[in-house]
């Protein structure tokens, strides 16, 4: 069966309200995504594991061994930092291109298009659920004890999840209309990995410049993330609330952007 009918027959012949209409559209089109994105790939979904892997080995080399960085454990500290950032980066740039790459979900399917782009964060919501669930053991052979602050991880994904649904809302219609963003995007998001603590302590940021560099969400999701693995306590109130306010600007963001693009996305199509 097609995706199509799939789509159109997910109520079961049932009657359905919408919301759960549209919820089974959004978890099929969810599910079809995660088994696409390892298709015919021979290792699936371990190149996920593989890539913060080797990243933690190498930059562990670089930085550790010849810069001389003084973090304590600093495979565990880049690795956290790196999974936030995994995150962030696939997310939406599979966020960027979940129009284009279903066209005819937009021309041939009658549903709420922003379905297409909840559906894409959803799949990536899922492989960061797995990917950070498999790391855990590996941060515990790195000398990292979860505390029971750990239960606090959900939430610090989930904010994740919601920054990454409201930039892909911006980014899925600019890039239908203007497909140079896919280039633009590539391109911000190798600055972003420089302008994140990831390879370095945000305490080398200088002093006048610190309060600024604080705003990155994405430093705050790292941050909050290595006080719960490395520190074993709870995010600080700053740190969560620059998260939460940074939500709010990206989706009301990202829903007027998508609204005022999306009569005309089966056009650009």
């Amino acid at each position: 069966m097609t995706l199509t009918l799939e789509l159109e027959t997910c109520g079961g012949g049932a009657v359905r309200s919408g919301f759960m209409h549209y919820l089974d559209v959004t978890l099929i089109l969810a599910q079809k995504d995660f088994k696409l994105r390892y298709r015919n790939s021979v290792l699936g979904f371990f190149w996920s594991l593989l890539n913060p892997l080797a990243y933690m080995i190498v930059l562990t080399i670089v930085y550790m061994m010849l810069m001389r960085v003084n973090i304590p454990n600093f495979a565990a500290w880049v690795l956290i930092g790196l999974l936030i950032w995994r995150f962030f980066t696939v997310g939406t740039s599979q966020g960027l291109i979940c129009i284009v790459s279903n066209p005819s979900l937009v021309t041939k399917v009658y549903m709420p298009r922003y379905l297409i782009v909840l559906s894409s964060s959803l799949a990536n919501l899922l492989g960061a659920v797995l990917e950070f669930a498999i790391f855990i053991p590996l941060l515990i052979l790195l000398g990292v004890i979860p505390g029971v602050v750990l239960l606090f991880l959900p939430v610090i994904i989930l904010l994740e999840f919601l920054i990454v649904f409201g930039c892909s809302l911006s980014l899925a219609p600019l890039n239908a209309k203007y497909r140079d963003f896919s280039q633009i995007w590539e391109v911000v998001l190798q600055l972003g990995f420089f302008l994140c603590p990831i390879v370095y302590d945000e305490q080398l940021v200088p002093a006048r410049f610190r309060f600024a560099y604080s705003l990155n969400p994405i430093s705050r999701l790292m941050e909050s993330a290595r006080d719960i693995f490395l520190h074993q306590q709870l995010p600080t109130t700053f740190d969560i609330g620059i998260v939460c306010i940074a939500v709010t600007i990206l989706i009301l963001i990202g829903a007027a952007i998508f609204h005022l693009l999306e009569p005309k996305l089966a056009e650009e199509l």
